[in-house]
Order: C-alpha cells, then sequence, then structure tokens
C-alpha cells in the first residue's frame, strides 16, 4: 500500500493511525500542502479532489477519505477492531468520528482558512474563525463522552473516534487553543501511550520539517 499524504494534515494522520493499530506495512509518498503540490496534475489523476489523503492499493486501486479509508482498513484487518461489535456501539463510534471529521475540521481546515483569507477578511478574525468553530465542536464533544466508561472515547480500546480526536487536539493547540475539557484530556492521555499513536505523530513522519 502506498499512503499519499502530508505530514501535519489531519486526515492524512488519522490513516497513519489506524495503519499502525492494524500493523499494516505501507510506504509513504508527500505533499507540501502550502506549495500546491497536491493540485499537481499527476496527484489530481489519482485524487481529482485534489485532498490528502489517498491510500493505493498493490492492485493499484485508490481509496479516498480518511473515514472510509479507515473503514476499509477495519474490514480487510479486523483486529484490533476499530468499531465496536454492536449495532448502538458502532453508531455511536461513528457519530463522535463525524462529529470531528464533518463538523469540525472541514470549516477549519487550510483550504476553507485560505479562501477566507483571498476574501479579504483579516488573519486575526480567520484565527478566531477557527478556535470558536474548534471549541464548539470539542465542547459537544465533551459532552457526548460524559457519563461514558471506559479509558477511550468509547470503552477501553481505541476507536474510530480516538483516530479523529487526537488530530484534531493538535490543530486546536496550533490555532492557539489550549485543550482543557477533563474527560478529553483523558482519552488523549490513554492514546498517546500506545506505540500506534505515537508513530503517527506528524514530527515522525518523512516530510516533518
Amino acid at each position: 500500500m502506498l499512503l499519499h499524504g502530508f505530514f501535519r494534515s489531519s486526515a492524512s494522520w488519522r490513516v497513519r493511525i489506524a495503519l499502525a493499530l492494524k500493523g499494516i506495512d505501507h510506504h509513504q509518498t508527500c505533499y507540501a500542502l502550502r506549495r500546491g503540490e497536491h493540485r499537481a496534475v499527476a496527484y489530481l489523476e489519482l485524487n481529482p479532489q485534489g485532498l490528502v489523503p489517498s491510500l493505493q492499493l498493490a492492485d493499484g486501486q485508490v481509496l479516498t477519505q480518511s473515514l472510509a479509508i479507515c473503514e476499509y482498513l477495519d474490514e480487510i484487518a479486523p483486529n484490533p477492531p476499530l468499531l465496536p461489535k454492536d449495532p448502538i456501539g458502532r453508531a455511536t463510534v461513528r457519530s463522535l468520528a463525524q462529529m470531528i471529521a464533518c463538523d469540525i475540521h472541514p470549516i477549519q481546515n487550510l483550504k476553507v482558512l485560505d479562501r477566507l483569507t483571498s476574501l479579504g477578511i483579516a488573519d486575526d478574525i480567520v484565527r478566531t474563525w477557527a478556535q470558536t468553530v474548534i471549541k464548539e465542536g470539542l465542547d459537544a464533544f465533551e459532552k457526548h463522552l460524559n457519563g461514558r466508561d471506559g479509558r477511550f472515547s468509547y470503552g477501553d480500546q481505541p476507536s474510530l473516534a480516538d483516530i479523529c480526536l487526537v488530530p484534531q487536539l493538535a490543530n486546536a493547540r496550533r490555532f492557539g487553543l489550549e485543550p482543557t475539557w477533563p474527560r478529553i484530556g483523558l482519552v488523549e492521555k490513554a492514546c498517546c501511550a500506545l506505540p500506534a499513536f505515537q508513530a503517527a505523530l506528524p514530527e515522525r513522519q518523512p516530510d516533518a520539517v
């Protein structure tokens, strides 16, 4: 497998965590997003959206969208599972993951912030936008965790929800928003103690600068 990504991309980070948890061997090729390398013709032929990550399989097929890729990996390598076995549990974990991947991250990512800047909006206002989006979303995420048992977002093993949460917390810090959510903080600590989460850290990737 070949993972097309960028060391600081939250979505790429999610897939790196999933690959590491599953122990799946893969290679990486990296794109400097600030230099627009993901908009090159060769990459657009793989992924017409021009977004990272993409996962290129051994037979040449290409998968896109981080949550879809993670669920594919969960299906071909079921252990350890990224989703609970019961329907309610699976729906709950997917809901938590989508709170981040669908509602928080897309409206504070590089593409949207650059668009705001291009419309003449001042940098400090754009930064406040990102902080507000992240805080509102993680406030709600924290409330969903309150009263739940287990060391992770759902139960005592990492799930798709945690794969989304950890990179989003790094985004919060990058925009000057230090996480203060108690339950989220305990989950992050539990995740960061695991070798798979450590191996997926941006600073440990080949394109880290």
